[in-house]
């Protein structure tokens, strides 16, 4: 299916594959060229190449996220997949390059980082041919740094999966441990409750002691009172100033001593 895209992003898509075609014919005449000197202008051409192609790969980029509003989830993916693409095939390109410059006795070279975007690239211009190597292992050491950085981005990905998996799990003990707590405050609101109706309770029986005491006293007071009469009527039955209690009568005398008295006034 045909990728959909704004014209200029098409003029920007056109020049960079343009570009790539420039490199792939370029690299196959770099292992025929046996002059050093010539050799070291060829790769300095392709460099320039590559700084053209990191130019508009960034252009690319740019228009994507201009457009990203306007077109729909699968338009964007799909531009973006494009965009990938082209930095795995300019990224194959930079492999080559870093093998020629190594090869040549040169620095090393970061021209692209899938990462982080494109960096200029900071070899000498003037190179010595220390060895040449054939277009197939040029070829062939491309695709090991594809190899390589497809392996790197299955990390990455496994790693993210992981990292999402442990998220999901901590989000799931947290809740779990949320509503656990929300039960055992309903429990300490309920515990809470019961506490105050039992203080309720133990002052309502505190109260009705209280007066259950009051009530004893008064009438363990009453008796003693009727006691100190008593006894006081029995010592002294003829003190006067103490009433009688009323069913408490003086013992009526007995029938011995009423015959006694009566013989004594006989006698008399």
């Amino acid at each position: 299916m045909e990728l959909q895209m704004s014209p200029q992003m098409e003029q920007i898509q056109g020049e960079i594959r343009d570009n790539f075609r420039a490199l792939a014919n370029g690299f196959q005449k770099l292992d025929k060229i046996k002059d050093s000197n010539r050799q070291s202008k060829q790769l300095e051409e392709l460099t320039g190449k590559m700084r053209e192609c990191k130019r508009l790969v960034k252009e690319f980029d740019r228009e994507i996220k201009d457009e990203e509003s306007r077109n729909p989830p699968e338009i964007n993916k799909q531009l973006n997949d494009e965009k990938q693409s082209m930095i795995k095939e300019l990224n194959s390109y930079v492999g080559l390059r870093k093998t020629y410059m190594s090869s040549l006795g040169n620095k090393r070279v970061d021209l692209f980082d899938m990462g982080a975007g494109v960096s200029d690239p900071t070899a000498d211009d003037n190179v010595q041919v220390a060895s040449a190597m054939s277009n197939q292992e040029l070829v062939n050491t491309g695709m090991k740094t594809m190899d390589e950085t497809d392996q790197a981005i299955e990390r990455t990905k496994k790693v993210v999966e992981q990292t999402i998996e442990v998220g999901t799990q901590t989000a799931g003990t947290l809740k779990g441990q949320t509503e656990q707590m929300g039960r055992i405050v309903n429990e300490l609101d309920t515990i809470q409750f019961s506490i105050k109706k039992a203080s309720q309770l133990v002052k309502e029986i505190g109260r009705q002691v209280a007066t259950d005491k009051c009530i004893m006293l008064f009438l363990f007071l009453i008796v003693c009172g009727v006691i100190a009469i008593i006894i006081v009527k029995i010592v002294n039955p003829n003190n006067k100033s103490i009433r009688d209690i009323p069913g408490l009568a003086p013992p009526a005398p007995t029938a011995r001593r009423l015959l006694y008295l009566n013989d004594g006034e006989s006698f008399w």
